[in-house]
């Protein structure tokens, strides 16, 4: 049975790690708040006091932290990976994973991004869309492990690329919601009724399935139990705008949309599901 470490296990951390445990890997796990591990413990894995005690057991390493800066802490913490290979699952910049790639191989690891679209109810079934970036060998080598958390792993090219697809694609929620509640907004305040407008909508071009996954929490404006909160959504739209300026990429136009989820930052609305921009958009 594959013995894998798993670092961080917050909402989707501990869904990925519930899910490896279904299919019989055993699971070493670690979180800088050990009552978040509590859950994974219950179910059979074993919990680290420190994330490098996992190693000597471990042949690979999958971390599902904040950000780019802590995943690069957490994994120098651990000092040689010889034969280990780390996969970074959560999201950071292109530039940041290119420069974990070194650092792990300076550590004499391997290096696999593997950031995922999907959250938590499609980390339980196994059907997350992971976007690889690395050596193809590497991937093969992991591409049995992948199996079992996205039903069609993707090998997107070189490392940065992974990293590349998830920020555009992240971009993409933060701009196709904010598109929606303006048009929400618009359509409110001219009387039209709403299922009229959604009529029109559904069958068009236009229209994408997160519209109506978001169209009842922006009507009852219930934000809780989120699996992607709006605090997760402005670091990483923050996020993409950093990396498209590095790249040369014109994004000045998504300031706005960075502006206003600033204004949510230590609310309820921070901590709610990412819907909840919606409400930024009522300029009453």
């Amino acid at each position: 049975m594959t013995t894998i470490t798993l670092l961080g296990t917050g909402l989707l951390g501990a869904a990925i790690g519930q899910r490896l445990l279904d299919v019989g890997c055993t699971l070493n796990v670690w979180n800088r708040n050990p009552t978040r591990c509590a859950g994974l413990v219950q179910a059979g894995a074993q919990q680290l006091n420190l994330p490098g005690e996992g190693l000597d057991s471990s042949s690979v390493v999958i971390t599902v932290l904040r950000d780019g800066p802590v995943t690069a802490e957490i994994i120098g913490s651990l000092g040689p990976l010889a034969g280990r290979c780390i996969v970074p699952m959560g999201t950071m910049g292109i530039s940041e994973s290119v420069s974990l790639a070194e650092q792990v191989s300076l550590q004499g690891g391997s290096y696999l991004e593997a950031p995922v679209l999907g959250s938590r109810p499609e980390a339980l079934k196994g059907s997350l869309l992971v976007m690889a970036g690395g050596e193809q060998d590497v991937f093969e080598a992991q591409f049995p492990l992948l199996r079992q958390l996205a039903s069609e792993p993707r090998l997107m090219g070189a490392v940065g690329t992974g990293a590349a697809s998830k920020l555009a694609l992240n971009q993409l929620i933060a701009s196709l919601t904010h598109g929606y509640s303006l048009a929400l907004r618009l359509v409110q305040a001219s009387g039209l009724d709403v299922d009229r407008f959604m009529e029109v909508l559904r069958p068009s071009a236009l229209y994408a399935p997160t519209v109506d996954k978001k169209l009842e929490r922006m009507m009852s404006h219930h934000y809780g139990d989120p699996n992607f909160s709006t605090s997760l959504l402005r670091k990483d739209l923050k996020l993409f705008l950093r990396e498209a300026r590095l790249a040369g990429v014109d994004a000045s136009a998504l300031d706005g949309l960075a502006s206003l989820l600033e204004r949510a930052t230590g609310t309820d609305l921070d901590v709610g599901d990412y819907s909840a921009l919606h409400e930024l958009t009522d300029g009453r």
